[in-house]
């Protein structure tokens, strides 16, 4: 048995769920010819996933993002924080 605590961090793991999934999501939409960029941010301001391809299952990806936690990762991305 190991002798030391293993310490996790839920807040970062979710930020690696979310970068993980926006990446996906993202990669599918190219693949598909959409613009990504426009798509999820259409999906961000109106929340109908219907912007988002089936494709590679990426609208079922995106709708277990919360959206304020999307959007917060985003900002933290854009602010390199």
């Amino acid at each position: 048995m190991d002798e030391f605590t293993r310490k996790f961090n839920t807040a970062e793991d979710r930020e690696e769920q979310t970068r993980h999934i926006l990446s996906a999501v993202y990669d599918a939409l190219k693949e598909k010819g959409y613009d990504p960029i426009n798509q999820i941010v259409g999906y961000i301001l109106s929340e109908d996933p219907t912007y988002i391809t089936n494709h590679n299952g990426a609208r079922t990806l995106i709708c277990k993002l919360d959206r304020d936690e999307m959007l917060q990762a985003l900002v933290k991305s854009y602010l390199d924080l």
